[in-house]
């Protein structure tokens, strides 16, 4: 039976280089995002550099009765996937009060219930199978409150201690659990030109080699760049108050204007 990769937020960004990095391994891909055109030319090219299968959907995850269809097409197929990215996201900036909700719904939509759907339907699917991997991406954000981000920092904080959970609860189905925190990346997403410039940025690139490696070695908790498992450290060795200060005065400073 032919094994597939799911990647969702595979147009751009840490989601296409996570699925280069999988097809140079030889895998097999499903992609998924919101627009047809790119993802189709992405399958094209994966196919041709790699000779692997790549299939894609083009798919709103914020949008529940697609997901839900997405889903049963899924099930209907009866394909085998035993590794699932979910790295879709959307990010916020700005006062919370000054938000569009619709925004702000979009964003718990896609980073917190289309994420842990994708994990509670093909985790079952695994679990029949008799195992599988999933790989949640999370952020740096997770480990501290954000100020000027509140939702999004908030977002990513339940991605991290949700995935944390499962690894546990689902140990004896065979299925490992492992969440990626990755500190800026460059790409669309999470284009932050100040920070940038001053070279505190890794590439997609080499944050997707960095976490197939370590998926190989089943770690729970991936944080690419010593710099930045210092980081996600720190907030332990601090009031939460200063932790409050001190996040809300890096967002302000970091984020567009």
């Amino acid at each position: 039976m032919t094994r597939y990769a799911m990647i969702t937020g595979a147009s751009s960004g840490l989601g296409l280089a996570l699925a280069e990095a999988l097809a140079r391994r030889g895998r097999n891909l499903i992609l998924v995002a919101r627009q047809r055109d790119p993802l189709e030319s992405i399958a094209i090219e994966l196919t041709q550099r790699f000779g692997v299968e790549v299939l894609f959907r083009a798919c709103d995850l914020g949008e529940p009765l697609r997901l839900s269809g997405f889903l049963l097409e899924l099930e209907e197929s009866e394909r085998h996937i035993d590794l699932l990215v979910n790295c879709a996201g959307i990010r916020s900036y700005g006062h919370f009060l000054a938000q569009e909700w619709s925004d702000e719904q979009d964003l718990i939509e896609v980073n917190i219930l289309a994420l842990t759907r994708l994990c509670h339907a093909l985790g079952n699917a695994m679990a029949v199978q008799g195992g599988g991997q999933i790989l949640n991406v999370a952020s740096l954000a997770a480990f501290a409150p954000g100020p000027w981000m509140s939702s999004y920092a908030a977002s990513k904080a339940y991605v991290l201690h949700f995935s944390e959970g499962l690894r546990e609860e689902l140990k004896r189905t065979g299925i490992k659990v492992s969440v990626l925190c990755p500190g800026p990346v460059r790409s669309p997403l999470r284009r932050i030109p100040r920070l940038e410039k001053g070279q505190r940025c890794l590439s997609p690139e080499e944050v997707a080699l960095y976490t197939v490696r370590a998926l190989d070695k089943n770690r729970a908790l991936i944080i690419p760049g010593r710099r930045n498992r210092w980081l996600a450290f720190s907030p332990r060795l601090l009031s939460r108050w200063v932790t409050r200060k001190l996040a809300g005065a890096i967002n302000q400073a970091y984020c567009p204007r």
